[in-house]
């Protein structure tokens, strides 16, 4: 206990008393206390805050992946339970539109320049285009079988649809034409583009490998191989820093690769079975959706070392998210759980 000045000791001498006067050591031992409780409750708030579910009815089953139509506050779901293409109303918390009749539903891309969503369904490797508007069926585009994942590129106005057999197929967005389809190392999974120059990297779980892909020649040009964990299904990127951030179900960790030399430069153990990651570039920092029932955030101080700082509960099998920059937002697809009538859209607010 800090005592005041003088206190418990006689008085001596004809000047004034100070006792009950306060020492310069009390206000500074007093002012560090403030500041260290000041931090201590900055650490323990949450990185992540669930503002919103959005409750929609439903089979049980995994829903797969999600696309954001930003300016029309619009979410498409891969309803795959449903085989139904579900659109969600973000502001008015409902179900807008389900599509159905989209059998093996997996990837959506959503162009906002042309208002059209393109749908890749596992079940016969189709890629279904639908307008943005009447959500009228505009064009079906077929490939060998099971396609996956699907991306626009605004600038090239090209779709690119993974998809088997080992292949990655590239359509112009505005004609509907097969521009190419890309011959890969292995079948692919979740890939991304580069939006400074003609580059795009391919996970292909098959190998554990990334394919670096030349997207001017639509040939891969080189293949990086990973050496800290297998089952590479996520992939995000930091443009500016050169990384791809990879998420990996064996061993469960993301990987960081830099995507000029192929070397991995940080590993950090993540909760298992991640389907989907973003890297928040505001915030330096990784968000990684996880079947096990976990939203991770991981924390980037520069662009070879992360740390893992929360682990926010979910829900069983709610391994696939979609991610908002601008306003900080992740939506998080939740299939059916026990007592519920359908699955769940839950929408998390970015913190501090």
């Amino acid at each position: 206990m800090i005592r005041p000045h003088g206190q418990g000791t006689k008085k001596t001498g004809t000047g004034p008393s100070n006792a009950g006067i306060l020492s310069p050591f009390f206000f500074a031992a007093a002012a560090a206390v403030l500041v260290l409780s000041a931090a201590a409750g900055a650490a323990e708030a949450p990185a992540l805050e669930l503002v919103k579910t959005i409750s929609l009815k439903g089979k049980a089953g995994n829903l797969d992946h999600l696309a954001l139509d930003v300016k029309g506050g619009r979410l498409f779901v891969a309803n795959s339970p449903m085989s139904s293409l579900d659109v969600i109303d973000l502001k008015g918390g409902r179900l807008l539109k389900r599509l159905p009749g989209q059998r093996g539903i997996q990837g959506i891309a959503y162009a906002d320049d042309l208002d059209r969503v393109y749908v890749g369904l596992g079940t016969g490797g189709f890629c279904n285009v639908f307008d943005g508007k009447s959500y009228r069926l505009l064009k079906t585009i077929k490939f060998k079988d099971d396609a996956d994942n699907v991306r626009y590129h605004p600038r090239t106005h090209r779709v690119y649809v993974a998809h088997a057999e080992k292949a990655l197929g590239v359509i112009d967005a505005r004609t509907f034409k097969k521009l190419a389809d890309i011959e890969l190392p292995g079948d692919p999974e979740s890939f991304q583009l580069e939006m400074g120059r003609p580059r795009l990297y391919l996970n292909t779980p098959t190998g554990s490998q990334v394919a670096v892909i030349d997207t001017d020649k639509n040939e891969v040009v080189q293949t990086y191989a990973l050496k800290l964990a297998e089952a590479n299904f996520p992939l995000a990127l930091d443009e500016a820093n050169h990384r791809l951030l990879i998420g990996c179900r064996k061993k469960p960790m993301l990987v960081v690769m830099d995507s000029e030399s192929g070397k991995e430069v940080a590993s950090v153990e993540i909760p298992g079975d991640t389907d989907d990651l973003y890297f928040d570039a505001k915030h330096k920092r990784v968000y990684v959706s996880c079947g096990e029932g976990f939203l991770a955030v991981l924390r980037q101080t520069d662009a070879d070392h992360y740390e893992l700082v929360e682990k926010v509960p979910t829900a069983k099998n709610a391994r696939t998210c979609a991610f908002d920059a601008d306003s900080g937002r992740i939506y998080l697809a939740v299939p059916r759980q026990e007592g519920k009538d359908g699955p769940e859209i839950r929408i998390y607010q970015v913190r501090r």
